[in-house]
């Protein structure tokens, strides 16, 4: 038997601690509550959650400082709460990696489903699909530095990267030489916003290759496999 599946939650209301972690208990998962981003790296020492929930307005570091950290060392699913419900926030925190957001005030109900959502879409990706740990990639004479999400050109300039471009392109080095489809990448960069991303990721393929300086008729990194979707065509060093 499978065991419940394990949710971190991370708020600093100490009732909406004890309010979500009563009632992911009560629907057979297993939850623990901490305070502040101290606390969720002290859990994360020991614990290994199947997805962590973040508060935005943290005391000390914020949510969006605490999710870009997490993202950049571990792939687990993040929904972020916030009691601000600002476009602007949204976007944020999707870019800065988190899967899902739901604003302030909300009913447990909505966030289990939510929860329940992202766990099965995160688990359909095949096991040949998991990422590479590295702390940066190295190709067709580029660095990506996966901590400081910067990118390095053959000739030593910085490249600025959005951050879905950087998302992409990790997708792509995590998976070298592997055709993609477009459901893949969406999958892979576990985005949550997945209907109108998927009408623009042929618009994002274009821009990182134009960041990439991969332009013309026929791109050397990042090649279309008509009817399938795209293909990183070059060797990929992962430096651990």
């Amino acid at each position: 038997m499978r065991p419940p599946d394990h949710v971190l939650i991370v708020d600093d209301d100490a009732e909406i601690r004890t309010l979500l972690g009563e009632y992911f208990e009560k629907n057979g998962y297993r939850a623990t509550a901490v305070a502040d981003g101290r606390g969720m790296r002290a859990a994360l020492k020991n614990l290994r959650p199947d997805l962590v929930i973040l508060d935005l307005m943290l005391p000390g570091e914020d949510g969006l400082a605490l999710c870009r950290d997490l993202r950049a060392r571990s792939n687990v699913p993040i929904l972020m709460l916030t009691a601000r419900g600002e476009e602007t926030d949204r976007i944020v925190g999707l870019e800065m990696g988190a899967d899902d957001y739901v604003p302030k005030p909300f009913h447990p109900r909505e966030l289990l489903a939510r929860v329940k959502s992202i766990l099965r879409r995160s688990r359909t990706l095949p096991d040949n699909l998991t990422p590479e740990r590295a702390r940066a990639f190295r190709f067709a004479g580029w660095m990506l530095d996966i901590a400081t999400r910067t990118l390095t050109a053959p000739d030593g300039v910085l490249v600025d990267l959005s951050g879905t471009e950087f998302r992409l392109l990790r997708t792509f080095l995590d998976h070298p030489n592997r055709t993609l489809t477009r459901d893949q990448l969406i999958d892979l960069m576990l985005d949550r916003d997945a209907g109108p991303f998927d009408r623009a990721i042929d618009v994002q393929v274009s821009r990182l290759r134009h960041r990439l300086r991969d332009r013309g008729k026929e791109p050397a990194l990042i090649k279309t496999v008509r009817g399938h979707g795209y293909v990183l065509a070059v060797a990929v060093e992962a430096l651990s």
